[in-house]
């Protein structure tokens, strides 16, 4: 057998992405965005991340990925810290108000979003809280998605922590 007879081996892009993504068993117990923070896409070296997630979103689309990362790599965004500091700063503002609750579990990949519980029950009975979650489609990164029963509302984009502190009263408005 020559070395030409070999099985030829290439990296599987889609497998080592999934793995570098991967959240620890515990995520539940995070209440917190920087408590999920452990997967290699948040520890390794930043340009490593971004050259697997580019090399994984030429093969594939969409790529599952933390909201910053996407952010990042389209040019939007600076750095990786600064995609953890706005959700810090999101953390830090809802910590102080009663009913917010952080829900580590979103999406492959993704960081997790904010419910506002009492929003939960509504009039109508169970319907899906106010949510806050970190997006990169605009450079405010938030957007809001109402509480709401059946098909989901259009996200509202929110102009960043001032435009979120600022409007902060409509969305804890529960109907």
């Amino acid at each position: 057998m020559t070395v030409t007879d070999l099985p030829r081996l290439e990296p599987m892009v889609e497998l080592e992405w999934a793995t570098a993504i991967e959240q620890p068993r515990d995520v539940g117990k995070a209440v917190r965005p920087a408590d999920i923070r452990t997967a290699w896409v948040h520890r390794a070296p930043e340009e490593r991340v971004l050259a697997l997630f580019r090399s994984a979103r030429e093969l594939y689309q969409p790529v599952p990925s933390p909201w910053w990362l996407r952010a990042v790599a389209d040019g939007t965004l600076a750095r990786r810290s600064d995609g953890f500091l706005v959700e810090d700063r999101i953390d830090r503002l809802l910590a102080r108000r009663p009913g917010w609750e952080y829900v580590p579990w979103a999406a492959d990949g993704e960081s997790g979003y904010w419910e506002f519980m009492p929003s939960e029950g509504g009039r109508s009975g169970h319907r899906i809280p106010t949510t806050i979650l970190n997006t990169d489609r605009h450079s405010g990164w938030i957007d809001v998605l109402p509480a709401h029963s059946g098909a989901t509302p259009a996200p509202i984009a929110v102009a960043g922590l001032a435009g979120l502190r600022a409007r902060m009263g409509e969305f804890e408005a529960v109907r």
